[in-house]
């Protein structure tokens, strides 16, 4: 086992179990077992209606089903600064994720070269 997968598991056993699960689920996301769609799908937001209760992973998760015309890279920089601010800093998910649907409206209307292009998502 390498050093960096010893030392992952070393804080990975620290953490509690709800710690372990975001990590979890963050590690999925990141490994990009989230289904890729075709670049060649329609340039309107998929409506998906956001639940009452949500973890910041699944928002991601949602949002990049919401707008699967985006490039997942350009998004990933901002998605973590989210995601660290959940996990290290304690901010509360419900304000991550309004930031993250901030973050990906707003790469969307630049996709879509407008700055109302947003509004089209049903349910808003």
């Amino acid at each position: 086992m390498s050093l960096e997968s010893k030392k992952l598991l070393r804080l990975f056993r620290q953490m509690g179990v709800e710690r372990r699960s975001a990590l979890l689920e963050y590690a999925e996301f990141l490994a990009g077992r989230e289904e890729r769609r075709s670049a060649d799908l329609a340039m309107q937001p998929v409506a998906i209606q956001r639940p009452a209760e949500e973890t910041v992973v699944k928002a991601i998760q949602r949002l990049m089903g919401t707008y699967p015309m985006l490039d997942r890279g350009k998004l990933f920089s901002e998605a973590s600064t989210q995601m660290t601010r959940h996990i290290l800093q304690g901010v509360p998910a419900t304000a991550v994720i309004d930031e993250l649907e901030i973050i990906f409206r707003r790469h969307y209307e630049l996709h879509a070269g407008t700055e109302t292009a947003g509004e089209a998502v049903a349910g808003e």
